[in-house]
């Protein structure tokens, strides 16, 4: 923008000081390739709208000075003019606008009367083109000695620089082909770089070599889209994508270049600022490609060319700065990026006419980035070797380690070998007191659970005795009433038998009144409802005295040793019956005994938990009554699933804090006076059920009562008891 601004400056000034434009110098053309760009005129139509007609009798043309004319970026029109003379003996002369990137450029000449034009766009398929090359290449007919003027209209969405020549038939024909040996060369090149690092890549798996990889694959694309031969040879009929490439290639190879030197130089541990700034280009670079294929083309262009030079400035940054630090992947790649840099800085200063426009100026940029690959491969080869000594040496001082480590092993193990033999010397010594220690520890246990088994047996006894002293003394106490009414019955019956003796009627009827008298005077009536009433009294004692030694049976259980199939509800009515002398009138008993099968278990143990637990229940209710609530407990049996069932046993009594409820299984844990009980009945139970592979719950609230939850399996392998229990 800056050349067009001082190009229409200096071309106004001259209209401004002589009122008109004078023409260029008629272009002699002698059969060697010229450079024809001052020798032009050009006029430039800013809103694009001008006809051929109009130009041609335009009188506002102006003469170029410069050797290559560059319009920048521009949405103008420019128009070119051009007067050829032949001075060969071919007609055949070609006119090349040495530039792959022109939008639009229509050649016309007037001759007779009959316009002649041919266009070159991009917008059409390459093989519309007449002359087959990836320049804007017009061939033109000038018989010799003649001259022609011709008119290019120039349009573009890219820089414009625009390299005149004019080129006899073998000229064009020799410079075409030494551009396609120097474009095969580089792209030889990248590819055998490409190749390369993308086989080390899969030996390797180091991500640096993929996004170098990807990185030589696109600058590759972005060279040759810039010559034109992606659009010669990959994709002629598809212009669309080609107007689109110019700027997604860049940008995918602008991206994966910030991808590798951020990964090659490790940027976000040795240059964290400048690393994530290099992210920030990495996401500009994805916005040009975004504002491209939305169409933007301008703005996609002034994107890349912004996040170019930042991105170019900030790698060179980190490189010197690493470099001085004396970082040798860092040293590689500030010589391989300097070189790119000089080229890209060559090429920009022949766009802007401050070099001049020859062979060597036309591939700076090209070179740059081939030796740029180039040295960048060394350099990740180089990184090989630096990994390669990186291992040696850790492997080598591994290995020292190694050695001093044995060294020190050896040592310890004198050390140890006489430590082990004072420390098993010892260890004798304390296993000899700790297995004393664990024979009177086993003794004092033996004692105990015979404590608690004395202290069950004592309960049992008592209760046995209890339950048989009331129906045997209630049978006794019915005896001496029931003799004496046996005895008046036999004496009535007795006067029944005198009367065998009597011979006369009336001696007859004085013994039945004297039977009659007695019967009155006995109550033989009252003699028969009382002898009932005792001998029922006596049958109901019986009865019952048979009942208790039933469940004094069903709770010894002589089997106990054996798994049998047994109905837990008999053996809670036992224990219930048991314990019946225990709660008295005083505590209520509410029994829901549901309809459970039997359970394979050991019968005698599990009569134990039973004990164990309504007997705490009772001795709670009764040593601390709430008044407003009567003592109750309830027992419950149910069915919970087809192969479980499950024993509830609650009362109403004081319930126990969480300190306390987290003790109850421990072994000694007691709440009770001392000598009321050893502290092992819960430990039993827990036992008892986990051998039965049982769960048993405690739910429990202070002042709310305790609830004892048992499930125990229907059927299951169940573990040998403990010999101690």
């Amino acid at each position: 923008m800056v050349v067009k601004f001082y190009r229409s400056l200096f071309l106004l000034s001259i209209l401004l000081a002589f009122g008109f434009v004078s023409n260029a110098a008629e272009v002699v053309f002698r059969g060697s390739d010229i450079s024809i760009g001052e020798n032009v005129d050009i006029l430039e139509d800013t809103l694009g709208r001008l006809t051929f007609q109009q130009v041609r009798s335009s009188g506002y043309f102006a003469p170029n000075k410069e050797q290559t004319p560059n319009f920048g970026l521009s949405n103008s029109a420019f128009w070119i003019r051009i007067t050829l003379k032949n001075q060969t003996g071919d007609p055949d002369l070609f006119l090349e606008l040495a530039n792959a990137r022109i939008d639009l450029c229509t050649i016309y000449n007037e001759e007779n009367g009959k316009i002649w034009q041919e266009t070159v766009s991009l917008k059409e398929r390459f093989s519309n083109r007449e002359v087959q090359h990836q320049n804007t290449v017009f061939k033109l007919d000038i018989p010799s000695g003649h001259s022609k003027t011709y008119y290019l209209k120039i349009q573009g969405s890219e820089q414009m620089v625009l390299p005149l020549f004019v080129r006899s038939e073998m000229g064009f024909f020799q410079f075409a082909s030494d551009n396609d040996v120097i474009a095969g060369i580089q792209m030889g090149i990248l590819t055998v770089m490409m190749l390369y690092n993308f086989f080390l890549y899969f030996s390797i798996k180091e991500k640096s070599y993929l996004y170098y990889v990807l990185y030589i694959l696109f600058i590759g694309l972005t060279q040759m889209t810039i010559m034109g031969y992606t659009f010669k040879y990959l994709w002629p009929d598809l212009p669309t994508f080609n107007t689109y490439a110019i700027r997604i290639f860049p940008s995918l190879a602008g991206s994966f270049a910030v991808l590798f030197m951020q990964n090659f130089l490790h940027s976000r541990f040795n240059s964290p600022a400048i690393h994530k700034l290099l992210t920030l280009v990495f996401i500009s670079y994805g916005f040009a490609i975004l504002f491209n294929l939305v169409g933007l083309q301008r703005f996609s262009y002034r994107i890349i060319d912004v996040t170019g030079v930042t991105a170019c400035l900030l790698c060179l940054v980190v490189a010197i700065q690493l470099s001085v630090q004396d970082y040798r992947p860092a040293k590689f790649y500030l010589v391989a990026w300097t070189i790119f840099l000089i080229g890209i800085v060559l090429y920009t200063l022949r766009n802007l006419n401050i070099l001049p426009y020859n062979m060597f100026t036309n591939y700076t940029q090209q070179v740059g980035a081939t030796i740029e690959v180039i040295l960048l491969s060394f350099a990740l080869a180089d990184k090989i070797n630096i990994l390669k000594k990186e291992k040696e040496v850790s492997q080598a001082q591994a290995l020292r380690i190694s050695l001093e480590n044995e060294k020190m092993i050896l040592e310890q193990n004198a050390f140890l070998e006489k430590s082990v033999n004072e420390r098993t010397a010892e260890l004798l010594f304390a296993n000899t007191e700790l297995n004393v220690a664990m024979t009177q520890l086993k003794d004092t246990q033996s004692q105990l659970i015979d404590s608690e088994k004395m202290a069950s047996l004592g309960q049992l006894t008592a209760g046995i005795a209890h339950e048989i002293n009331n129906p045997i003394n209630f049978v006794s106490s019915n005896i001496r009433p029931l003799r004496r009414d046996i005895d008046d019955v036999l004496e009535i019956l007795n006067s029944y038998d005198e009367m065998q003796e009597v011979d006369s009627v009336e001696k007859l009827r004085e013994k039945i009144s004297e039977v009659e008298q007695l019967k009155n005077e006995l109550d033989l009536d009252y003699i028969k409802t009382e002898l009932d009433t005792l001998l029922k009294g006596m049958e109901d004692g019986a009865q019952r005295t048979v009942e208790i030694v039933k469940g004094l049976k069903i709770f010894s259980r002589v089997d106990e040793s054996d798994l049998n199939l047994v109905n837990i509800n008999e053996g809670i009515e036992s224990t219930l019956i048991i314990l019946n002398y225990q709660m008295g009138n005083s505590i209520n008993l509410v029994k829901d005994l549901g309809n459970i099968p039997s359970i394979e278990c050991y019968a005698g143990k599990l009569n134990q938990v039973f004990m164990n637990i309504l007997t705490n229940a009772i001795y709670a209710l009764l040593k601390e009554k709430n008044k407003n609530d009567e003592p109750t407990i309830w027992v419950r049996t149910w069915l919970k699933d087809p192969d479980h069932i499950a024993i509830s046993m609650r009362d109403n009594g004081p319930g126990m804090p969480p300190e306390v409820r987290a003790k109850i299984f421990e072994p000694f844990f007691t709440t009770k006076q001392v000598g009321d009980g050893t502290g092992l009945g819960l430990s039993i139970v827990f036992k008892i059920i986990e051998v039965h592979h049982g769960n048993i719950q405690v739910n429990t609230e202070v002042g709310q009562g305790t609830e004892f939850l048992i499930t125990l399996p229907v059927k299951k392998e169940i573990r040998p008891i403990p010999e101690f229990q």
